[in-house]
């Protein structure tokens, strides 16, 4: 087992020995907070773009939804009529130089993983680049935008922004509740009490503190062929090989699980690389993937290679929410 993996485990399970990170966290909780105070404050160069700015993020290491949630805000905007652009880190990814406009085309090596999948889904505008104010005048400068989301960055505190979601993964929570390195949190439980929404991903109903949002499965999607199929594609028990390089691979294969299926479980570490070899297993089985891993397979993908494509659901609460500071936020 990695050690990134060791650590995910303690930070939700608990382990007696994360006692001895505990100087560690306290440096970290004093860089983290004093770095917020000095945005509160307005000190040091912060950039505010002349149109809104949501920032889609979390306060967890690990998975939760992010990437499916941002998509839904995508398609949502766009039927309001909004021109809606994107800004990512781009994590993993290697272009030429940033800050870098992801076009459809592009390798997931260049463009980043879930950038790559965020354009081949929706066709937005999409700038990556670590310095993600770099990233908005970027993009800002390529066309006439209505309202910019941030692929995370809560923490990028030199880029202002008019709307803070956090979202949380509702069968894990906080973990332990302890900063980096003896916990799963960037930045304090307290943050909380200052965004504008938190979502949590995969709540039955809206919680006192927020609000609701589910992952739902739509369809089977064929990598070297592009072929749709129903979730009725494989029969119930169906054995198969179940890939994810994502933030929570078990979610994924939970949800194989709840289809009826037989998974064959292989995770892999958050944006991993892939090739044929490595995803070579033995028996020979149909072998699912995430949306976000299927974007890196295509070119050496097998014929019985699959993705299972997911939306996001959030609450109707959310979504009246939402429409409310759109309203707020836009001439």
């Amino acid at each position: 087992m990695a050690m990134s993996d060791r650590l995910l485990r303690a930070w939700y399970n608990g382990h007696p020995l994360l006692a001895v990170l505990s100087p560690l966290e306290y440096l970290y909780r004093r860089v983290v907070e004093r770095k917020r105070a000095r945005f509160m404050a307005g000190e040091g160069e912060i950039y505010r773009p002349p149109v809104p700015l949501i920032v889609v993020g979390n306060i967890t290491v690990g998975g939760t939804g992010k990437t499916p949630l941002i998509l839904w805000l995508i398609e949502h905007c766009q039927r309001k009529g909004l021109r809606v652009g994107v800004v990512s880190r781009g994590y993993g990814a290697k272009p030429p130089t940033f800050p870098w406009c992801v076009t459809a085309q592009q390798s997931a090596a260049q463009a980043g993983d879930e950038p790559l999948l965020i354009v081949q889904r929706t066709g937005v505008p999409l700038v990556i680049d670590p310095d993600r104010s770099r990233a908005v005048k970027a993009l800002l400068a390529s066309e006439p935008l209505d309202l910019i989301l941030s692929d995370d960055g809560l923490q990028h505190y030199r880029l202002a922004r008019d709307l803070e979601l956090v979202l949380i993964d509702n069968a894990r929570g906080l973990g332990n509740g302890r900063c980096l390195p003896a916990g799963p949190l960037r930045e304090p439980a307290e943050r909380l009490e200052s965004v504008d929404a938190v979502l949590y991903n995969g709540a039955a109903s809206d919680p006192p503190t927020g609000f609701a949002f589910t992952l739902q499965p739509t369809a089977l999607i064929n990598l070297r062929s592009g072929e749709r199929q129903p979730l009725d594609f494989f029969a119930p028990g169906q054995a198969l090989h179940a890939v994810a390089g994502i933030g929570n691979p078990q979610r994924f294969f939970t949800t194989l699980e709840a289809l009826h299926w037989r998974p064959v479980a292989h995770a892999f570490a958050d944006h991993a690389p892939y090739s044929a070899e490595v995803l070579s297993f033995t028996p020979s089985l149909p072998l699912v993937m995430t949306e976000k891993d299927a974007v890196k397979c295509r070119d050496f993908a097998s014929p019985d290679w699959w993705y299972l494509a997911v939306d996001a659901v959030p609450s109707e609460a959310f979504a009246l929410w939402l429409d409310q500071q759109l309203q707020r936020l836009l001439p």
